[in-house]
């Protein structure tokens, strides 16, 4: 399976055209259509960036019964 992206936008009547695709004529294509958020636009790719953190426990013991030492 060839994936082919392309950002286009919706015209007045709702529709989409995507031209110059490189797939020849006949062959079967899977359409996705998927909105793109307010950070796609601004180009934000780090939306969690600033945000604050809080560890609740930070010096807790983790996965404690996986460890076969433990058992």
């Amino acid at each position: 399976m060839q994936d082919y992206r392309v950002e286009t936008e919706v015209s007045k009547d709702g529709s989409v055209i995507i031209k110059g695709l490189p797939f020849q004529p006949g062959n079967r294509v899977e359409v996705i259509i998927r909105s793109r958020g307010p950070d796609a636009a601004t180009g934000n790719s780090y939306s969690l960036r600033g945000t604050p953190v809080q560890y609740i426990d930070p010096f807790a013991s983790v996965a404690e019964g996986d460890w076969e030492a433990a058992g």
